[in-house]
């Protein structure tokens, strides 16, 4: 078990009394500031929510001497992204009301909304929850949103594999019923030894934990990003169970050289939902007991892992699960991207793949959501990728979809580049942030995109990411172009990564801006024109080119 010094967020966890802290003063009594108490700010993470301010207007507040413009950010638990249009009306009506408007689809296969002032927070996760969503552990030191390959044509049966996502999600959950004594029922107090909890006890984990499930050949949920990765293993169309991967995290912090990103190791392959369950539940425990309390950068599992080291983490593991794992099953992974256009799964029930640039949803395509969830024509499938693919449309309401779409100039004409496009928040919400991401990335692209015209290369499906700092949510170190913020307009250009998310990228160029991008870029495309082998993709080239001396 850990030894080190605990950061003072352990003190806060153990004291709360169950996540609750002084949350439920810090929202009735102190009308002076938008925030909550500062104990409270690492509290409420929990309960699916964090503190930001808008960074754009610090300065002149400041200069007023005006507290920060604070607000949260809420983000519904939604495993493996599935809704219904009852749901989608609510989740709308609910932005509308509150927060900023807008809806932002993240790379979790949820939304969140940004904006959501303190006093607006009860109101909002009520109304939430009179439709029976919540967003209990969607942030926070525990099992976060389950993810799992989006598009049913990825498996005939991808119904049977996507069901994991909720069936680990309830397993993991937090006892504690905090969430509704504070935000939903107001004056309910639960008794304390109805929320013991084994799993979590009153320590919960040194940092968040992330869960994906992939489909083989997909994987759109960059299965080894993850703290727990697990590949389904099909044969004749039966699930035959699942390969087991640990240890996947991306983030890093500058000028520290003992944070890394690595990708999740396989250890092994299980054979039943009760095994999974179980292999699942144990990872967790043992991310409790040895992962490192004493420093939040180091504190990942990834870093357990490799304390441990992978056999002695494999060793532990079965011991606590009172079996052995079998050898990992072979698989193959030939696909990242979402599936766009019109696709028939199965006779007369048609899916369809909407592009979210950075999973923000526009003004025309808000207003088209609503009115095709007022037909109750399909459901809402948030993809890992960041877009939304709309399900189970018959065939006969194919046509109304398509009229809708066309009312509300739902563009379909988009370049590969920008359909593999991703971006994390960044500025101006997000803390940590550097440099711009989100607002940033569709302008980039769109000077990118003549250097691929100019290169032949403009049906090339090239991924690429940006992140606005080292933490990696927009997953840009498993991109073959990857930008990491380093300042405001400066970035690390990162290549060398594969097309399928199984090989990190590395720096290129350091701090670069954009007009060093573009030509580093052009440079490097018409390398790629000339001298690739047959049907190599870039990131394999650049890897293979501009790093083969490692």
């Amino acid at each position: 078990m850990s030894k080190e010094k605990q950061s003072p967020i352990e003190g806060i966890k153990i004291k709360s009394h169950g996540l609750r802290g002084t949350l439920k003063e810090s929202i009735e009594l102190d009308n002076h500031t938008g925030n909550v108490r500062s104990d409270d700010e690492a509290l409420v993470k929990f309960h699916g929510m964090y503190v930001q301010d808008d960074r754009d207007r610090r300065e002149e507040r400041a200069n007023k001497k005006l507290d920060r413009l604070y607000s949260f950010m809420i983000r519904l638990r939604i495993p493996g992204g599935i809704i219904d249009a009852d749901k989608w009306l609510k989740i709308h009506e609910v932005s509308e009301e509150y927060g900023t408007g807008v809806l932002k689809i993240t790379t979790r296969q949820t939304i969140q909304l940004h904006g959501v002032l303190k006093h607006e927070l009860r109101p909002t996760l009520k109304a939430f929850d009179q439709a029976k969503l919540d967003s209990i552990a969607a942030c926070g030191d525990v099992n976060r949103n389950v993810i799992v390959s989006s598009h049913p044509l990825v498996s005939p049966i991808h119904a049977e594999i996507h069901a994991y996502a909720d069936k680990l999600s309830k397993h993991l959950l937090p006892k504690t019923k905090a969430y509704y004594e504070i935000f939903v029922d107001g004056d309910k107090i639960y008794e304390r030894e109805t929320e013991k909890d084994d799993l979590y006890e009153d320590r919960y984990l040194p940092r968040k934990f992330k869960i994906a499930v992939a489909i083989p050949p997909t994987n759109d949920v960059d299965v080894f990003a993850n703290d727990l990765g697990l590949i389904a293993i099909v044969e004749n169309e039966e699930l035959k169970g699942f390969n087991i991967a640990v240890g996947g995290g991306l983030s890093s912090t500058f000028g520290n050289p003992n944070t890394y990103s690595r990708l999740a190791t396989e250890i092994g392959f299980v054979d039943s939902e009760e095994k999974v369950l179980k292999v699942a539940y144990e990872v967790l425990t043992i991310q409790r007991d040895f992962g490192n309390r004493g420093d939040r950068k180091l504190a990942r599992l990834k870093y357990t892992v490799d304390k441990l080291s992978v056999d002695g983490f494999k060793e532990e593991l079965e011991k606590r699960i009172g079996f052995k794992l079998e050898q990992p099953k072979p698989y193959t992974f030939t696909e990242r991207s979402d599936i766009f256009e019109w696709q028939e799964v199965s006779k007369d029930v048609w899916y369809y793949t909407l592009f979210v640039e950075n999973g923000v949803v526009k003004p025309n395509q808000k207003e088209f959501l609503y009115e095709l969830a007022k037909l109750k024509l399909s459901n809402f499938i948030f993809t890992a990728n960041q877009n939304l693919l709309l399900g189970e449309i018959a065939t006969d309401d194919k046509v109304k979809v398509e009229e809708l779409m066309e009312k509300f100039s739902i563009h379909k004409d988009l370049s590969e580049l920008r359909k593999n496009s991703m971006a994390c928040v960044a500025l101006p919400t997000c803390p940590l942030a550097l440099a711009e991401a989100q607002r940033y990335l569709p302008e980039l692209v769109t000077k990118i995109e003549p250097l691929l015209l100019k290169h032949q290369l403009i049906e090339e499906d090239i991924v690429i990411r940006m992140t606005g700092c080292p933490n990696g949510c927009g997953r840009s170190y498993v991109a073959e172009i990857g930008f990491v913020g380093t300042s405001s307009g400066h970035y690390n250009l990162m290549l060398g990564g594969d097309r399928y998310g199984t090989r990190l990228n590395k720096i290129y160029k350091e701090k670069v801006n954009e007009i060093e991008i573009l030509n580093e870029l052009d440079k490097i495309f018409e390398v790629y024109t000339k001298e690739r082998n047959l049907n190599e993709t870039f990131g394999d080239f650049t890897n293979r080119k501009l790093f083969s001396y490692n």
